[in-house]
């Protein structure tokens, strides 16, 4: 097949859907389909090899120029070549161009506005640039606040659209008042546009379409999948230190701050051995400050010193520590529809200890490889975590039932089958 899939950049941060998308172009580019990735906004970051076109539509610096002045909507584009530049783009990235939901409402509304927006000249942009290129059997987009491409895209390419739906629910509920009703309004105004609907979870499928009232014949599952390369088995040997991962960005919606709770509590409790609390992702500037609250509450109960911190990780940095940990806990505090980071740390046989929300309920009972605790508690999370710390048999066993299952059924081999079904099928019948 050839397959134009759009993805969206992180503005220079390791990103769950960047990988995602990145991760599926390249399998079914080594299965000889032919794969266009062309990022937007930025240049995407990834720790496998990246697949996505040097290039990026409509760059986050352009974007926002066009949105607050009038002048750059006319600007000719041999001068917006100068700050689409990826380069550009990149040194700017987290600096200039924020992907905070609470600053960015009027930017959201005007690319949901679409070509008859203030933006109209990056949709120009983009039909010219499809135009050059192969025709696709289909297209991808890769997320519903990007919804405003399909139709242009439809109508230049006469090619069915699929968009991915992969957690932007967290976005759109940031947006304050009334730039979140006005996106969902948009967003649902234009489901007509697309083709196919492709969640990474049932739980994703379902809210989804509650949300933007999309209807069932419409949507699709396929299931995150995990580049299994590299991931090896965890030391089975008992180790001097238990010890526990949490493996996110650094936000209050991802909960460090309740498993930080919870680690004081099971540390009462095993005060007499070895812990550790080993932390790995990124931290924004906005949010120092609550990664500083999270490290003052554990210095009070004079557990600082067990706190590692190691900021964001490679890919290699990535393997090595969750090949180190004993049990991962990522106790987001709201209804996450994806959580790769589970996979990745079952894929090197690491169990995990989860709130019963979201996407974590059909994980981890698919898997078998953890356990579910009451959301939003961390006295709940502490006892989990002491079970498995106080029954190593239960631990290995866990540990088992993750490396094994989360191969059978979220490898990225057999999410790009699934993907390429749905690809198929739509094809067909447009």
């Amino acid at each position: 097949m050839k397959i134009l899939s759009i993805t969206a950049g992180a503005a220079g941060m390791y990103c769950g859907s960047c990988a995602r998308d990145n991760s599926l172009a390249r399998e079914l580019m080594a299965r000889g389909h032919d794969v266009t990735l062309i990022p937007v906004y930025t240049p995407t970051r990834t720790d496998e090899p990246n697949a996505s076109r040097p290039q990026v539509l409509f760059g986050g610096i352009s974007v926002y120029l066009q949105q607050y002045s009038s002048i750059f909507r006319k600007t000719p584009r041999f001068l917006d070549r100068l700050w689409d530049s990826p380069k550009i783009i990149n040194a700017f990235a987290g600096r200039a161009v924020s992907n905070d939901p609470k600053l960015l409402g009027d930017l959201t509304i005007s690319m949901l506005t679409g070509a008859n927006g203030l933006l109209r000249k990056e949709f120009d942009k983009l039909l010219d640039w499809v135009r050059n290129e192969p025709l696709p059997d289909v297209v991808n987009i890769p997320n519903s606040l990007l919804i405003s491409l399909a139709a242009p895209l439809r109508k230049s390419l006469n090619r069915p659209v699929c968009c991915t739906l992969q957690g932007e629910e967290l976005f759109i509920d940031g947006l304050t008042s009334p730039y979140r009703d006005n996106a969902l309004n948009l967003i649902r105004q234009q489901v007509r546009d697309i083709d196919r609907f492709i969640a990474v979870s049932d739980y994703c499928a379902e809210f989804m379409s509650s949300l933007l009232r999309i209807p069932s014949n419409k949507m699709s599952v396929v299931p995150l999948g995990v580049n299994m390369d590299g991931h090896t088995r965890r030391a089975s040997d008992k180790r001097p230190e238990f010890k526990i991962g949490y493996f996110a960005r650094i936000a209050p919606e991802k909960g460090l701050h309740v498993l930080a709770d919870a680690y004081i509590q099971f540390r009462k409790k095993t005060a007499q051995h070895r812990g550790q609390l080993e932390v790995a992702g990124y931290t924004s500037p906005d949010h120092a400050a609550y990664m500083d609250d999270i490290r003052r509450k554990l210095e009070k109960a004079n557990l600082l010193s067990e706190l590692n911190y190691r900021g964001v990780v490679d890919r290699e940095g990535k393997l090595q520590f969750l090949r180190e940990l004993d049990v991962l806990s990522v106790p987001a505090t709201y209804d996450e529809p994806k959580g790769m980071f589970l996979l990745e740390a079952m894929a090197s046989g690491v169990p995990v200890v989860q709130p019963r929300r979201g996407a974590f309920l059909e994980i981890v009972n698919r898997t078998g490889g953890g356990i579910l605790v009451e959301p939003d508690n961390p006295g709940s999370l502490s006892e989990g975590l002491y079970s498995l710390w106080n029954d190593r048999a239960t631990l290995g066993t866990l540990s088992d039932r993750a490396f094994t299952n989360v191969r059978e059924h979220y490898s990225v081999g057999r999410s790009t089958e699934k993907l390429l079904e749905v690809y198929e099928q739509t094809a067909r019948h447009n």
